[in-house]
């Protein structure tokens, strides 16, 4: 087999089995291995096919919760919360598409780029939480929009095997892997966008743009900030797996087109949606709640019905995004898993779990949602503040053979940082039901700046932190021992 195109630490090891089995654009195959390297000879598509990949997993309902929120329970105004929408999902749309683009430089998955601001082992911190949070918590999160829907349309069947029908066609495709994904984000993309623009403009011809939000929130200023952080939150959730769904793109692919394809996926679907789950408020009045049986009795009933058949399509568009990426996250932890089919495997334990999680959370499954969005941004921020800087330091480039097969790289510098990050921004900014925060506890009015204040601390505290504890490789490349990197 050609191992021209494959990196220098993996020539001369066992063969990757993705281009053992020429997975390449095979669709309707099982993609083997886990999170190796993909060979040039498996590159296949087209950066347009990011526009659909990342615009069709958040048209569904869980996108249009994060806009009530802002008027529901922080008593902004709509105009306020559409502003405060489009600042936090930009913010986390932009990085999305800057990591998209290392992608098919690289051809690895984005928690194995993870690996040159925390080394092999302060890995596991970014890679293991992702895991959980997307192969689990969002997985929960989505499974239960999905499953709400269809009760809803349905109404006879039980919501717990409306719940067990969703998460089967998730865990199909999730198992499947890249391509099956894929080729479904691509196929659901215009049925979902043509029906969810048209439940919009119908929410909002029965809104009153005009008025004021609902009383009982924090100043209006600290309502704002909550609201860019929720809209954050969402966005910024999908900047893990970045790299995911652009490594088999191939080498040459445009920077430009690629970066952004999927920032203006994401920007634009988020914007539109959430924007109607605002106008939804002052649409349903004293009924307005986290409900899509709300939120579609606002429309004609066969648009009604339109809509949650296809927010039941677009939970299985996010989900089946989560449970790849979150089996690929835990992949990338570094634990030894050689079957053939180990991401395939993780996927089905991943969704096993979410499930149960997901089943137990039906009833009052709106009341939790804020401080989950918020909790998102809150790790992800300071581990956005190390990866973005380590790739400056880097020069733009993530050395992918130290990345794939060193087992002895050392790079400590970037757990600390990520931690000092997380530990301080919560202790002093933290501003939802489970905590408060120093700050907001004495001045409400400031809302909730972890996220800003996360990565800010990581990002210094990484370049001070590189002084104090520089990186170190193997002397083999192999896993031997540590040696200092070269300057």
């Amino acid at each position: 087999m050609d191992t021209s195109d494959r990196p220098e630490s993996d020539v001369g090891v066992a063969p990757n089995p993705i281009a053992a089995e020429h997975y390449g654009s095979r669709t309707v195959a099982v993609e083997p291995g886990g999170v190796e390297y993909i060979p040039l000879s498996e590159r296949h598509g087209r950066p347009i096919q990011l526009l659909y990949t990342w615009t069709s997993p958040n048209l569904e309902f869980a996108t249009i919760a994060v806009g009530i929120l802002g008027v529901l329970f922080w008593g902004l105004t709509f105009w306020q919360t559409v502003a405060a929408i489009a600042l936090g999902t930009a913010l986390g749309a932009l990085t999305l598409g800057i990591m998209s683009t290392w992608g098919p430089q690289s051809g690895l998955c984005q928690m194995v780029l993870s690996r040159a601001g925390f080394g092999f082992r302060g890995n596991i911190l970014p890679a293991g939480i992702n895991a959980i949070v997307a192969g689990i918590g969002w997985f929960a999160v989505n499974s239960i929009s999905g499953a709400l829907a269809l009760h809803a349309l349905l109404g006879v069947v039980p919501d717990w095997l409306c719940l067990l029908f969703v998460v089967i066609v998730q865990l199909t495709l999730a198992f499947f892997g890249h391509n099956l994904v894929q080729a479904y984000e691509r196929y659901a993309f215009p049925a979902l966008v043509l029906v969810f623009l048209a439940g919009v403009a119908v929410v909002m011809t029965h809104a009153h743009l005009g008025a004021a939000g609902r009383p009982g929130g924090p100043p209006t200023i600290g309502g704002f900030l909550l609201m860019v952080g929720a809209a954050y939150g969402y966005a910024v959730g999908w900047n893990p797996y970045a790299a995911d769904y652009s490594r088999y793109l191939p080498g040459g692919s445009s920077r430009l087109a690629v970066g952004w394809s999927a920032a203006l996926g994401v920007f634009v679907s988020c914007l539109v949606l959430e924007s109607g789950g605002a106008a939804m408020v002052s649409a349903a009045g004293k009924a307005a709640n986290v409900d899509p049986g709300i939120y579609t009795g606002l429309m004609p009933t066969w648009l009604g019905d339109l809509t949650l058949l296809c927010i039941a399509l677009g939970a299985v568009a996010a989900n089946a995004l989560n449970i790849y990426s979150g089996a690929m996250s835990f992949m990338a932890m570094g634990f030894p898993l050689r079957t053939h089919w180990s991401r395939a495997t993780m996927a089905l334990v991943f969704g096993v779990l979410g499930f149960a999680l997901a089943l137990s959370g039906l009833q009052n499954s709106g009341t939790k949602y804020e401080n989950f969005l918020l909790v998102i941004a809150y790790w992800i921020s300071p581990w956005l503040g190390v990866v973005l800087t380590d790739r400056v330091l880097r020069r733009g480039t993530g050395e992918a053979p130290a990345l794939v097969r060193d087992l002895g790289f050392r790079n400590w510098a970037g757990p600390l940082a990520m931690a000092l990050g997380i530990g301080i921004s919560i202790w002093l900014f933290s501003n939802q039901t489970e905590y408060v925060g120093v700050v907001p506890r004495a001045h409400p009015s400031v809302g909730d700046l972890t996220f800003e204040v996360g990565f800010v601390i990581s990002v210094v505290a990484y370049l001070l932190l590189r002084l104090v504890f520089p990186e170190r490789r193997s002397a083999t490349g192999r896993g031997g021992p540590p040696v200092p990197a070269e300057s």
